[in-house]
């Protein structure tokens, strides 16, 4: 006899629990049976209650028919993977509802007037919204929305970049209109399919856009200045990954630390990781959420990458250990192209590759998921640190000598630049927080950068309280 907790251990999929089977109120349960079907499927337990205690069913051979003959009337289609069996745990009876995931989905709850779609999302099942039905009836199909048809002909189109990229990557040409049809962007009618028209110079996917912002500050939105800089992209979905990468190095540093035979160069984010993040939102993000986009948005202390669509099973990826995550692709056929460009890998490896270009435990990507987003925050790994950048060089922008060390004191010239870097890494730092950096009297850092305003190296934006400082020029 098997106790419930390595019931659970086998299990491979979800599971609820019931203290009782409501004959009444069956949408309690069948809601579950439904969303479970939509999925990956999962058993129902009944007979324990919801803090996992056992409680036994005093009949669980008539349960088992009360439930079976439930789920006949209720569910439609009919589900063809359920195994319903009695099992005596800890002494005590208890009934369990094997669920598979089904291959004829949707798989509705019908009754008291309604013909509802679940889904899980976490450890509920909730009504399916419209984007998520859709991807259901075309599971039903045995389809994805990056295959589908569209009213798009090929022959009005250009693919130069596309091409190109092609060209430059793998070393081939394509070729036309061959290769297009085995890459399944083309049908035989000469229509574009999504993922064709994803790929056209002159890309006609309203969706495929992606929102960039710069804020000023740690979050959206600010006292003078809402945002440092922006920008809005709509084209194809390598335009897309080129000019949002493009974006963000702009809108970031790398800063450095000399050694005896050079410099060690600290850039605030590992390319590798944003690559990886930007694509990832291209790649598996809902598309049949209309009027939907890809949002970057970096703050002083973080990069974060919001898009559309939730997990594909409705899991929340917050719950999950990263390295078990299943690989089920929303877009198998963008995911294919993108593969063939050799700009990303097929395993399904990314963010495990995000999560290995931060060496250090404080500065974690964290993945967080809704039904509705997606979203990856990314550290800002020079923020805080006191090191120099390229576009303060005491070195060179304000006279000190390149063979001096900038960390020691050589009278002014050092001081004006361990006060510039301090104000370059800490735009909003005060002078307390400035003398705590750099290791200079409040009163040093008083005069310095009177001077400094003075000759214009500096201006202060909005009030002495609540604005931050700006270097106008070297």
């Amino acid at each position: 006899m098997k106790s419930l907790n390595q019931l659970l251990i086998a299990e491979a999929t979800e599971y609820e629990f019931k203290a009782a089977i409501e004959m009444n109120k069956p949408r309690s349960w069948l809601k579950t049976v439904s969303a479970f079907a939509n999925g990956l499927g999962g058993s129902i337990y009944v007979g324990v209650s919801n803090g996992g205690i056992i409680v036994g069913l005093a009949n669980p051979q008539q349960a088992a028919e009360q439930v079976s003959e439930l789920i006949r009337a209720r569910i439609e289609p009919s589900i063809k993977k359920i195994v319903i069996e009695p099992l005596h745990v800890d002494g005590k009876d208890i009934l369990r509802m094997k669920i598979s995931g089904g291959t004829n989905t949707p798989y509705y709850y019908v009754g008291d007037g309604n013909k509802i779609a679940y889904y899980r999302v976490g450890n509920e099942s909730v009504p399916a919204p419209a984007a998520i039905l859709n991807e259901l009836v075309l599971k039903g199909w045995h389809q994805t929305f990056d295959a589908t048809d569209t009213k798009y002909r090929f022959s009005d189109y250009s693919y130069t970049l596309f091409e190109a990229t092609y060209k430059q990557r793998t070393g081939n040409s394509i070729d036309k209109p061959r290769d297009y049809h085995s890459f399944g962007m083309l049908t035989d009618e000469d229509m574009l399919t999504f993922v064709g028209a994803l790929f056209a110079d002159q890309c006609p996917i309203y969706q495929s856009r992606v929102f960039c912002t710069r804020w000023n500050g740690l979050k959206k939105g600010g006292l003078y200045i809402d945002a440092l800089d922006n920008d809005e992209f709509q084209n194809s979905a390598i335009s897309l990954l080129n000019d949002s990468l493009k974006f963000v190095r702009h809108n970031s540093s790398v800063k450095w630390e000399k050694t005896g035979s050079g410099r060690i160069e600290f850039p605030d984010y590992p390319a590798v990781a944003v690559h990886e993040a930007v694509l990832n939102a291209i790649v598996h993000r809902n598309y049949m959420i209309q009027g939907s986009e890809i949002h970057i948005d970096m703050y002083d202390d973080r990069l974060e990458i919001v898009s559309p669509g939730g997990m594909p099973d409705g899991k929340r990826i917050q719950d999950l250990n990263i390295d078990d995550v299943p690989s089920i692709r929303r877009n198998p056929v963008i995911c294919d192209i993108f593969s063939r460009l050799r700009l990303m890998e097929r395993r399904g490896s990314g963010l495990r590759k995000i999560i290995d270009e931060y060496s250090s435990e404080d500065a974690v990507p964290v993945f967080r998921s809704t039904e509705q987003s997606f979203v990856v925050t990314l550290k800002n790994l020079n923020y805080g640190r006191v090191l120099m950048s390229p576009g303060v060089d005491p070195g060179v922008d304000v006279g000190v000598d390149p063979g001096v060390d900038p960390g020691v004191d050589v009278g002014k010239e050092n001081n004006v630049g361990k006060i510039l870097n301090a104000i370059f890494t800490e735009p909003k730092a005060t002078q307390k927080k400035i003398s705590e950096m750099t290791g200079l009297s409040t009163r040093t850092i008083s005069r310095v950068i009177k001077e400094l305003r003075d000759t214009g190296a500096i201006g202060r934006v909005g009030s002495d309280r609540s604005g931050y400082w700006e270097i106008t020029k070297k």
